[in-house]
């Protein structure tokens, strides 16, 4: 039933597993030049620890801690042990990144493969892959941990789509890895085509890498004739396959053999109530060569309580409802731009890509939202433009309490990504 037995293990024995796997993470990375300075600056070392709770006794680590020291300093292994290196997309300043010994690529291969298994897949399944490779984690980490299953794989990248498609019917592919906001218009190119969802190959999609609603995810499987899981993950805890969907789809089990799961408050960074909304922290507990304590994710989820209903015991978390730090402020009100597309993926007339824009008209902030219509709603009928154009402001309104402005334009008109779609356009600073 499961692909490792530890998915089903006892609370009290997995807390043990976890205080064991706490207090050798700490006794390793005081072996890096930066948590050797800031454990003593601390008091604290591996015996310190007694239990996955004394995890609050430690510092909290930032982003900014990974890059102002880049590239070596949270190395803990001679530089020979170091087999590959991953970086996040920054184009500014030092990137973060990540280094991993032959043991990290293993052990984070086999939760990936743990990830794929909890939602169907199995050694024999056909997987492409539309996901970028290079420094990104998504390409590889999947790549690998789809091997590890004993999959077929197909290393397609991203883009290309009518390639993409022609890929999946030779092959006859099973299972896909793609970002949700090209699943949408991967949908869209389907419906050109006159390619029907029940004649397209695939019955499992994972997706992931950016943040989206369950609306979003039921257009998915609409539009792909699939069920599409989602997935969680980040290249300072590895990449893809800290937390994933199982059939149920209930929420994403977080691997508690691999990370010390936190919710917290991001102003006070006190702990919140179980299904209470905050910023996700982890700790890595397998990590050899680059482990890292309460790392500030900056992700809003919140913890979901009880047990799923498919026996695993490990926790979950809702899906990622945004991020601490994308919050917009327009008129005093704060509003994520998750609350957004949750309104846009539930109307039939609305097409699968939208922009929102931050303006300013005199001295006050104004949002505009762009959206793309479905070809049968975009008529030269200017009463039911604008009344459709009404409709989709009201509801928005309903949801993030300000009336904002909205553009309807045809489908096919906004920009399309390959990679992580980019929904918030900020022209203040262009006004």
């Amino acid at each position: 039933m499961y692909f490792d037995p530890v998915e089903a293990l006892e609370r009290d024995a997995l807390a043990q597993l976890q205080t064991d796997r706490l207090r050798a993470t700490v006794e390793r990375a005081a072996k890096s030049p930066f948590y050797a300075k800031r454990l003593a600056e601390a008091g604290l070392s591996a015996a310190s620890v007694t239990s996955p709770e004394d995890i609050r006794k430690f510092p909290l680590t930032g982003k900014d801690d990974l890059r102002s020291n880049y590239p070596y300093g949270f190395l803990t292994c001679d530089r020979r042990e170091l087999v590959r290196l991953h970086a996040s997309s920054g184009t500014t300043g030092n990137p973060t990144a990540v280094l991993y010994t032959r043991k990290d690529l293993d052990q984070w291969a086999a939760l990936v493969a743990r990830c794929m298994y909890s939602v169907g897949m199995r050694k024999g399944d056909v997987f492409q892959n539309i996901a970028g490779y290079g420094l990104f984690t998504g390409g590889l980490g999947i790549h690998y941990g789809a091997e590890w299953l004993g999959c077929l794989t197909i290393p397609a990248g991203a883009g290309n789509t009518k390639r993409q498609i022609k890929l999946i019917q030779d092959f006859e592919v099973t299972a896909l890895h793609i970002i949700p906001s090209y699943a949408l218009y991967f949908g869209s190119v389907l419906e050109k085509e006159g390619i029907r969802p029940e004649d397209f190959p695939p019955r499992i999609a994972l997706i992931g890498a950016e943040p989206h609603t369950d609306e979003a995810r039921k257009r998915i499987e609409q539009l792909l004739g699939l069920r599409a899981f989602n997935s969680y993950g980040l290249s300072e805890m590895n990449g893809p396959g800290v937390a994933f969907e199982c059939t149920e789809q209930s929420g994403m089990h977080i691997w508690e053999d691999a990370y010390i799961v936190e919710v917290i408050d991001p102003v006070t960074l006190e702990p919140v109530p179980e299904g209470q909304v905050g910023e996700l922290v982890l700790t890595t507990l397998t990590r050899e060569g680059m482990p890292i304590i309460r790392y500030r994710t900056r992700d809003l989820t919140r913890l979901l309580p009880g047990q799923c209903a498919c026996g695993r015991t490990h926790r979950r978390i809702d899906r990622i409802s945004g991020r601490a730090d994308d919050m917009l402020i327009i008129k005093g009100v704060n509003i994520y731009p998750m609350q957004v597309e949750q309104v846009l993926m539930t109307m039939p007339e609305v097409g699968q890509n939208y922009l929102i824009i931050i303006e300013r008209e005199g001295y006050l902030d104004q949002l505009r939202i762009k959206v793309e219509i479905q070809d049968e709603y975009f008529v030269e009928d200017m009463r039911g433009l604008r009344s459709l154009q009404e409709k989709i402001a009201h509801k928005l309104h309903d949801e993030i309490l300000i009336t904002p402005r909205v553009d309807l334009v045809q489908r096919g008109t906004l920009p399309q990504s390959e990679g992580k779609a980019k929904r918030v356009v900020d022209a203040r600073e262009t006004n």
